[in-house]
């Protein structure tokens, strides 16, 4: 009975510690968090794109000198 009392007592603790952690967050208000979102979202796609066409681009090139 005693390590149970112990180990609630531990899990009481780490929750109370993560409460705690959690309200030291600072949270972004909503035109920044979207503006954010938004440049993550652009930036991706840019990405994406230039990946396809490197890929592309090299798939083309190994295609060439395999049919050589």
């Amino acid at each position: 009975m005693g390590k149970e009392k112990s180990e609630k007592a531990e899990r009481g603790a780490w929750f109370a510690g993560l409460k705690s952690e959690f309200s030291k967050i600072a949270w972004l208000d909503r035109p920044t968090l979207f503006k954010q979102v938004v440049a993550v979202i652009i930036v991706s796609v840019i990405l994406g794109i230039i990946i396809a066409a490197l890929d592309f681009g090299i798939q083309q090139g190994v295609d060439f000198l395999v049919s050589l």
